[in-house]
């Protein structure tokens, strides 16, 4: 879209930048099969997040964990400590090799592969990368269908724990590991739709947003991301960059780089014409 907006006005400038919004998986953890830990561990690490990447958005996506991938995320992992997260690795073949090894452990294989549904939103931002992610199943004896629900009923239906698999966007309000850690994972948040729930990781949630000095609160927050890439809570597939477009006309904008929540009230935008 960018590409062809420049084609049509060669004269505006145009930003690509992180909107604080994930694609992330939510795993049913209350229900067979996946109240077992190894199963869910199974799905993570046959996740190739690069592909995703590649295929949906021309390379121009950002791996990341529950916070805003750097540089423009404050808090995000590097990259180096990130790779060492289960499913995390670029050797995806490594990863799958060791998932398919979990799956047989219980009895799935070429023979007995696992039937389910990924449910997701009807809207494309949601059923595309849905479309990859049973896609990548397969490669671990999971035959997964596509359930695409109306948006009406999405969100009525991921509260009823009413799924198996499913494919959701995040979007956080900013780049903070408070709105961060407790709306989507502390233990009853409502907006912790696949219900994880950790009363250890809920002390490391205060202890992070107590700390003052911020380099250690960032080791806090790592240990955070580390600790909820262990438990499977939530699979963040991919952080979304967005385009936006202005004539030179436009004075005073600035794309938001934290949230798509943010900066829409243009108080210091102003029109020279």
């Amino acid at each position: 879209m960018l590409k062809d907006i420049k084609n049509q006005a060669p004269a505006v400038t145009c930003a690509l930048v992180p909107t604080n919004v994930q694609r992330n998986v939510i795993i049913n953890r209350s229900a067979p099969p996946f109240n077992n830990h190894e199963l869910r561990r199974a799905v993570a690490l046959t996740l190739d997040r690069q592909a995703f990447i590649d295929t949906l958005t021309q390379g121009k996506g950002d791996i990341g964990g529950a916070m805003l991938s750097p540089p423009e995320g404050v808090w995000g992992m590097p990259s180096d400590l990130m790779q060492k997260l289960p499913g995390y690795d670029s050797d995806v073949a490594k990863d799958r090799a060791e998932a398919r090894k979990i799956m047989e452990k219980f009895g799935y294989g070429p023979s007995n592969r696992l039937k389910l549904r990924v449910s997701t939103r009807d809207i494309p931002v949601y059923r595309d990368p849905a479309v990859i992610l049973i896609d990548q199943l397969k490669e671990i004896y999971i035959d997964a269908e596509l359930e695409p629900i109306d948006t009406t009923g999405w969100y009525p239906k991921v509260m009823r724990k009413d799924y198996t698999i499913g494919l959701n966007l995040t979007g956080n309000g900013l780049d903070d590991p408070d709105q961060a850690f407790y709306e989507n994972y502390a233990c009853g948040s409502e907006s912790n739709y696949d219900g994880y729930c950790n009363s250890e990781i809920d002390k490391l949630f205060d202890q992070q947003s107590r700390e003052t000095d911020q380099e250690k609160r960032k080791r806090l927050v790592w240990d955070i991301e580390r600790r909820l890439a262990e438990d499977v809570a939530r699979p963040v597939l991919y952080h979304n960059r967005s385009g936006t477009c202005w004539h030179p006309y436009v004075n005073g904008y600035s794309p938001m780089v934290n949230s798509i929540y943010n900066g829409n009230r243009m108080e210091d935008v102003w029109l020279d014409r």
